[in-house]
């Protein structure tokens, strides 16, 4: 295993250094990929072999309006998402990063969410929220009828609040680790030449903090198109179809029709549509360029 040397700089490791990961990602992630492609274009129920559809499945999806709306309400959560946990991560990350007393104890402490499962928080507060046991049941003045899951606009919220409570921890560790990285001597100009707090924060700070951004941003945009644990817990898709997001769409297809073809499609879709976002998101804000904010490279 040998290592290459460049003329203006150190030598690197080796192709082959490379090579255990490209087989792991590939077995794992590349294989499984090419074989839901070519299911969504089978018709499979998951007991007889596979038969040829072409594209039956995926003008059966365009066709149907739970499919469409499913869609849309990724969207729409996984945009909320962004717009909520953005913010609120970036102020606690660069907050986390200072050396403000008792900084490391509450730090801690607010990390505690990101180290449970997906699974065991949608059942905390499932049981938290719930209508007729719950802290709604008891808080009639604030929740109305108590319960949260019975329309469209609280069920969507519940899940937005959720999803914020168990990850902003993660985004704000990404943060917290882009600000420390900020040379001090930045702000150390910026209070000889008078620059209060707030100036410093958006003109030194965020500046600073854009890779961080995107890379959260895009984080939060593949999770949230394929979120499901979450929905499956709290609000098993309803009221109705109104949480039906379209992971939660492509089990039912998959596991209660017992329709693999369509689920596969939609997995696909699935994949597309983060694909595509992500792209978008990278090529809007430069990212590609990986340009360096740290001082002096």
């Amino acid at each position: 295993m040998t290592r290459t040397a460049t003329p203006a700089g150190p030598a690197r490791p080796g192709f082959l250094w490379a090579v255990p990961a490209a087989v792991f990602f590939g077995l794992f992630a590349v294989v499984p990929l090419v074989m839901v492609a070519v299911l969504s274009f089978a018709e499979w129920d998951g007991l007889s072999g596979p038969r040829f559809a072409g594209l039956d499945n995926w003008r059966t999806l365009l066709d149907d309006p739970v499919m469409v709306k499913s869609l849309w309400l990724s969207v729409l959560l996984t945009g909320l998402g962004v717009l909520v946990q953005t913010p609120l991560s970036i102020l606690l990350g660069v907050w986390a990063a200072g050396r403000q007393r008792n900084r490391a104890v509450l730090s801690a402490i607010y990390f505690l969410p990101m180290l449970l499962s997906i699974a065991a928080v949608s059942v905390l507060w499932r049981a938290v929220l719930d209508p007729n046991l719950g802290v709604p049941a008891h808080a009639t003045w604030l929740f109305g009828d108590g319960n949260l899951f019975g329309t469209q606009a609280t069920a969507i919220g519940v899940l937005v609040f959720v999803s914020t409570w168990q990850f902003t921890p993660l985004h704000t560790l990404i943060y917290q680790g882009a600000a420390r990285a900020i040379p001090q001597v930045l702000y150390q100009a910026a209070q000889i030449d008078g620059a209060g707090t707030v100036r410093q924060f958006f003109h030194i700070t965020l500046p600073q903090l854009r890779n961080a951004l995107i890379t959260s941003v895009i984080l939060m945009v593949v999770g949230g198109l394929t979120t499901f644990d979450t929905v499956l817990i709290l609000t098993q898709g309803g009221p109705g179809s109104d949480t039906t997001i379209s992971a939660y769409y492509m089990y039912q297809k998959a596991f209660k029709s017992f329709d693999y073809g369509a689920a596969s499609a939609v997995a696909l879709l699935l994949v597309l549509v983060a694909t595509v976002i992500s792209l978008v998101v990278v090529r809007l804000s430069g990212y590609d360029k990986m340009r360096s904010t740290v001082e002096g490279l």
